[in-house]
């Protein structure tokens, strides 16, 4: 853990803790867009923890998760430092929308140029300020479009170190999800540093149970660095996938299902089925592997190639 940490021009020292706040832009109205970073830093040598949320300004799950955090004096660690950003795409937020107002996603333009897209701008700013600092980190995402995910971590477990944090964290799933193209992980371990990815809910909705779970899994893994007194037991057992797949419409129509998120499907279970609006064609629909429901469409009214259930196994 270095002495000093230097964010936004502001020296940050052992001890201290700092609301810090990273301009990006300005709206047309000449409004500042600035990005909250909140720092708290123990005495004692420790590692530095990234703490993030609203990377898409439409999922508000993680913002939450750590405005409780913070709220409830709970990321005052006993050694290290955390860094916590409860909101990174201010512009999605204030817009209730996935994008920037470019309509890029700030999550596919990692690490970023200074000079690019709006989306590339912020996504250049942060690898300049926080990333340089990062050892571990968490970023909180939910299911986007009436997609519901249930609460799971997603990473790359051949990177020992990612299995590590991701089994000290305990969610219901993990999943082994590749790299993708642009993405904060992506750069992240490009740079040695382990990113991990916290799934709950679905855009501009709260997930009770999921916050919790998030909160919880946190506490754990900062437990497990050595940041956190104590912490509690998991209440699910975790459930490790090496797979997944997604089952897509064949049809456009009105998706109705008959399994919950959560569930446990078996190959070949009828599962839901999808209708036109008349009443005059149905199609069955019928599980085609067996696994866990990790993401579930609540979106009634789908088209062909719409994704509909996410089996994990």
């Amino acid at each position: 853990m270095p002495e000093t940490i230097v964010i936004n021009g502001r020296s940050i020292d052992r001890g201290e803790k700092v609301l810090t706040k990273l301009v990006i832009s300005k709206l047309p109205s000449g409004t500042v867009i600035e990005i909250p970073v909140y720092v708290f830093r123990s005495v004692h040598d420790g590692p530095v923890v990234l703490l993030m949320a609203g990377m898409h300004g439409d999922e508000v799950n993680g913002t939450e998760i750590i405005r409780r955090m913070i709220s409830r004096k709970m990321l005052y660690p006993l050694k290290g430092t955390i860094i916590a950003v409860p909101i990174l795409n201010i512009y999605g937020f204030l817009n209730f929308s996935r994008e920037v107002p470019d309509g890029k996603d700030v999550n596919r333009s990692f690490p970023g140029n200074r000079d690019g897209s709006l989306a590339s701008r912020v996504a250049h700013r942060f690898m300049k300020e926080v990333m340089p600092y990062i050892d571990y980190g968490l970023d909180f995402h939910t299911g986007g479009r009436s997609r519901a995910n249930y609460p799971q971590i997603r990473c790359v477990l051949s990177d020992h170190r990612n299995a590590e944090l991701a089994n000290a964290f305990a969610p219901p799933f993990v999943l082994n999800a590749s790299y993708r193209q642009g993405s904060l992980r992506k750069e992240a371990g490009k740079l040695g540093k382990s990113i991990l990815v916290y799934e709950t809910g679905e855009s501009l909705r709260f997930d009770e149970k999921g916050i919790n779970m998030g909160i919880e899994g946190t506490c754990r893994l900062l437990h497990h660095l050595g940041m956190m007194a104590s912490c509690v037991e998991p209440s699910e057992t975790t459930k490790l996938c090496l797979k997944d797949m997604w089952l897509r419409a064949k049809n456009a129509g009105l998706w109705r299902t008959s399994i919950s998120i959560g569930d446990y499907v078996r190959k070949g279970q009828h599962i839901g089925s999808i209708t036109d609006p008349y009443g005059e064609m149905e199609v069955r629909l019928n599980s085609p592997a067996s696994g866990h429901v990790v993401g579930l469409n609540n979106m009634p009214v789908v088209n062909q190639g719409d994704a509909l259930l996410h089996i994990a196994y």
